[in-house]
């Protein structure tokens, strides 16, 4: 999905070090189920996206990762009538957590090529020594391909733009709290949806460019 090496690689640390973050909030959780859920949650989605970055994990299969991901986001909703703090806060915080949650869905749809209305190709990443559509190959006749229909690419910009804030957001509170001089761990999940929200905005705005 992403071409550049460096940038590949930038972006596997990134998700890679949000997964450590969420491995070891889920190891010492020892109180609340439903954060143990959430944080369980954050790391599937961290590592997904750090295999998905790379060509082999951009042709694993893509329509059960898909499922999973969208129940994950519906579960965060309802999740929300079980948290201990029913503030606007908390509750803002999870429908975030479920938007996450629905972009993987949304990307694992595009990677497959046929769940999305308007898409004309079964796969987003093509090996470099296939020829590509529109262009001019001697001897091959192909047609020209018109990419993706513009609700999608509509749809593509609301999560670049939207996560791009979201990083700021997070990148923001991390240093205030550590600022404070926080001790508890959730400076770690700032930082953490920092990394995250940051890696997200990069793949989509790999997605948008590189179209």
């Amino acid at each position: 999905m992403i071409d550049a090496p460096l940038l590949r690689w930038v972006v596997t640390g990134l998700f890679l070090l949000s997964a450590a973050d969420w491995g070891f909030a889920v190891v010492t959780q020892r109180r609340l189920w439903t954060a143990i859920v959430r944080y369980g949650l954050h790391f599937v989605m961290s590592i997904a996206m750090a295999v998905m970055v790379w060509p082999w994990g951009a042709q694993l299969p893509t329509t059960g990762p898909g499922v999973f991901f969208l129940l994950a986001s519906v579960w965060f909703v309802v999740a929300t009538t079980f948290v201990s703090e029913r503030t606007v806060a908390k509750r803002a915080e999870y429908g975030y957590h479920a938007l996450m949650m629905l972009a993987m869905a949304w990307m694992y749809a595009f990677m497959n090529g046929q769940l999305l209305p308007g898409q004309s190709t079964t796969r987003h990443h093509m090996p470099t020594d296939v020829p590509m559509p529109g262009i001019d190959v001697p001897g091959i006749d192909m047609p020209a391909s018109g990419g993706s229909p513009g609700w999608i690419t509509t749809v593509d910009w609301f999560w670049f733009a939207g996560f791009l804030v979201a990083a700021v957001f997070w990148a923001y509170r991390f240093a205030a709290e550590r600022s404070h001089g926080a001790v508890h761990r959730w400076w770690l999940d700032s930082l953490g949806q920092a990394m995250m929200a940051a890696g997200m905005a990069i793949v989509f705005g790999t997605m948008l460019f590189q179209a």
